[in-house]
Order: structure tokens, then C-alpha cells, then sequence
């Protein structure tokens, strides 16, 4: 599965968007090997112009053996979601030759809540001071049906005026992520670098990340990440993008 990931990537589109995820996090040590987690979120996209999504997670975690951890938890989400649809071979328009098979159709824009939750098992293993962890995460998102008042006509190039009700929908995906991490000696600095494949049948989407943990004190570290994601498949309505993120975590 991970073979998959490590593939090279074929270049850099200059469609590819750029965004920005600020995050901010709190770990509960509840008992040795049980922690409690919760996290908010939030993301940028279209060069960071638009707010893609707010979101919310808690999450529970079991240290099961000396390298091995279990956890589950649930998210909520709220996007900002812009879905388009394309002219396909039996439409009208195509037919009598005005628009090609593959056009821009529609588009609704909306805020929308998803329901996500999740279950995981990360193993570990150090080196010295390179520790290496391979996760395996089931994740299932259910998106509840909403109704637009109108769409975007891309062959008006007006709103259409028209109701639209999206269908519900729930998705299951596998997301196996391989990262390692290198503690450096008396620099409260751990660099991190980490490839993740999501996959849902067939391999959607590919996500490089490089960083590193800065520890402001035993409670308290601050992340500074870049990454990239590679989009196979456009099922989602995601583009390739390049991210800055920033993050913050304090434990309890």
C-alpha cells in the first residue's frame, strides 16, 4: 500500500492552489497510556482568499503496547463547499454541438456541516533518535442532504434561480500514513517529514508533509509545517495544493 505513496509525483501544475491550516490542539493524560484530544481547525484555499473549513475534533487514545497505539475519535465539520457539474454525453447542449463533453455545467456554493469519525492503530519503532510509525486509520464522513436556492449557469453565465437539493452521502476511506521523526540533542527542535495515501477502492489522493515540532516547554510545542497534495481523482472537487500550516498544542 505505502509503495503507492512514495511514487513520484508529476510535477507541479500552475493550477495548483495554495492554502494555509491553522490549528490548535490540547492533549489530557488521563492515565499513563490513555489520552483525551481536542482540536479545532481551520483552513484557507484560492490562494488563501476563501475560508475553506472551520472544524472541531475530540478524540481518545490507548497506548496498547510499548509501540503500539490505538484511538478513535469524531470531527465535525463545516465547509465552505463549491460544487460544479460538467455537460456529459446525453445532454442536450452537447448534442446540438454548443458545449463539449467535459464543460463546466453548474455551480452551487454553500456552508454545509460533515459528520467524520475515525479509528487507528500507529506503530512505532526508534533508532536511536529517528523514530519511524506507519498508521492505518479507517475513516468514514457522512454528508447530510442540503438544498441551494440557485446555481451558477456557466453557459448563461447567470444564476439559474432554480432550487437543487445535493443527495446525502457517506464515504469510508483508508488513510495509511508512513513519518518519520528525528529528535535533535539538546535543541528543543523535531524535524518530521511524512507521506499519506488516501484510498477508497483505488488511490484518491497522496499528501507530503515536512516540518518540525518546536518545544516551548514540557507542555507547550509549536508546529510549523509545508505540504503537498497530489490529487488523483477529483471526486472530492479537490485540486492539487500546497499548504503552510501552523499549529499549537498544549498537554495537561
Amino acid at each position: 500500500m505505502m509503495l503507492l505513496c512514495v511514487l513520484p509525483v508529476s510535477g507541479f501544475a500552475q493550477s495548483d492552489d495554495f492554502g494555509t491550516i491553522l490549528s490548535v490542539e490540547a492533549d489530557k493524560k488521563i492515565t499513563k497510556p490513555l489520552h483525551l484530544e481536542v482540536e479545532a481547525e481551520m483552513r484557507t484555499r484560492d490562494d488563501m482568499k476563501t475560508v475553506d473549513r472551520w472544524s472541531g475534533g475530540l478524540s481518545v487514545s490507548y497506548k496498547l503496547l510499548s509501540w503500539l497505539k490505538a484511538s478513535a475519535g469524531y470531527t465535525l465539520l463545516y465547509d465552505n463547499f463549491e460544487r460544479i457539474s460538467y455537460y456529459e454525453e446525453d445532454d442536450g447542449k452537447v448534442k446540438k454541438g454548443i458545449v463539449e463533453v467535459g464543460d463546466p455545467k453548474k455551480r452551487g456554493e454553500y456552508w454545509g456541516l460533515r459528520h467524520r469519525f475515525n479509528v487507528s492503530l500507529t506503530g512505532s519503532y526508534k533508532f536511536g533518535d529517528l523514530e519511524l510509525s506507519l498508521r492505518e486509520r479507517w475513516q468514514y464522513t457522512y454528508r447530510p442532504e442540503h438544498t441551494v436556492e440557485e446555481r451558477y449557469s456557466y453557459f448563461d453565465e447567470d444564476w439559474d434561480g432554480e432550487e437543487h437539493t445535493y443527495n446525502a452521502k457517506g464515504k469510508n476511506l483508508l488513510r495509511s500514513r508512513f513519518m518519520a521523526e528525528y529528535k535533535i540533542k539538546d535543541i528543543p527542535l523535531t524535524p518530521f517529514a511524512s507521506v499519506e495515501c488516501f484510498n477508497a477502492w483505488n488511490l484518491e489522493k497522496i499528501r507530503y508533509t515536512i516540518g518540525g515540532d518546536w518545544r516551548i516547554n514540557k507542555k507547550n510545542i509549536v508546529t510549523l509545517f509545508y505540504r503537498y497534495q497530489h490529487v488523483n481523482d477529483d471526486s472530492d472537487l479537490e485540486p492539487n495544493r500546497h499548504s503552510i500550516g501552523l499549529g499549537y498544542k498544549v498537554k495537561f
